[in-house]
């Protein structure tokens, strides 16, 4: 079947903080359930030009017969709620309202699909024994929420040096984080940043959310064929591996989708991330 034909199920998810809005990718009828998909959206942004590679990759898992929830966490797209109140508890709190939706539809195991920030969101749910998944999918995960934090606050730095405000007036980001450290919630890309939510991914730290009894594909973008891993990334996967992660390292040739400026997708990255999906039906 081809996967560009698959159909989406729209739905409002009740939570307690309101309503989440969600797609449903219901399995290929014509194949045997092989499990779900919670996918995990990035940040700001990012989850808006990343939304046609989560798409056509949703299609495609459920044409070999994975069903794919994806859903606005709070604050987010569609989603009830103002992102100036979006906390990083919160957001785990509705992958667990989306978790039980999905064992409530079909009785298969859960897996979890993260995407740059939502890979660290996934990996800091999936830490807690009860919410212990079948296998995590990785697309280029941060792996420091202090460095992620910092170039999302150089947004607001470029934002004044371009504005009417003067040169002389713009703040570096240890002015911008003193000020959430006194209370203050900052103005970035569009965005209204709360310290707490900003302290919580400030503290993230992808190696020490390594989880132990799923099977983790990480899959890493590079900007041409034969290019290695960053060596950041290099120590992280090494770490994982002497704690006993089931870690698998793919190396995708292609260009940062959520971060170009025109829309753009990734046929390999989708072909090689369906292929492991495959490969465990």
């Amino acid at each position: 079947m081809d996967p560009g034909s698959i159909h989406a199920e729209p739905f409002f998810l009740q939570t307690e903080l309101g309503q989440r809005f969600c797609l449903f990718h219901q399995p290929h009828p014509g194949r045997k359930c092989q499990g779900t998909i919670l996918y995990v959206h990035p940040f700001g942004d990012e989850m808006n030009k990343a939304r046609r590679m989560a798409a056509v990759q949703a299609r495609a898992f459920a044409a070999i017969g994975w069903g794919v929830l994806q859903m606005d966490l709070f604050g987010c797209g569609d989603s009830s709620g103002e992102f100036r109140d979006a906390r990083w508890d919160i957001w785990k709190q509705d992958l667990a309202r989306a978790r039980l939706w999905l064992e409530s539809r079909l009785a298969v195991p859960v897996s979890l699909w993260g995407l740059r920030l939502g890979a660290l969101l996934a990996l800091d749910f999936a830490q807690d024994a009860a919410n212990a998944v079948d296998r995590i999918i990785l697309w280029q995960p941060v792996i420091s929420g202090e460095t992620f934090l910092s170039q999302f606050l150089r947004l607001r730095m470029a934002g004044e040096l371009f504005s009417t405000v003067s040169e002389e007036k713009s703040t570096g980001t240890a002015m911008l984080r003193k000020q959430m450290e006194e209370g203050e919630t900052l103005e970035i890309a569009g965005y209204e940043l709360a310290p707490g939510l900003a302290n919580a991914i400030d503290g993230l730290k992808a190696a020490e959310l390594a989880v132990g009894k799923s099977a983790v594909h990480w899959f890493e973008i590079i900007p041409e064929p034969g290019r290695s891993m960053t060596s950041a990334g290099a120590k992280i996967t090494e770490k994982w591996k002497q704690k006993g992660v089931d870690l698998h390292v793919h190396l995708i040739p292609c260009q940062p989708f959520w971060a170009t400026q025109e829309i753009s997708e990734c046929a390999e990255l989708i072909s090689a991330t369906t292929s492991v999906f495959a490969l465990a039906a």
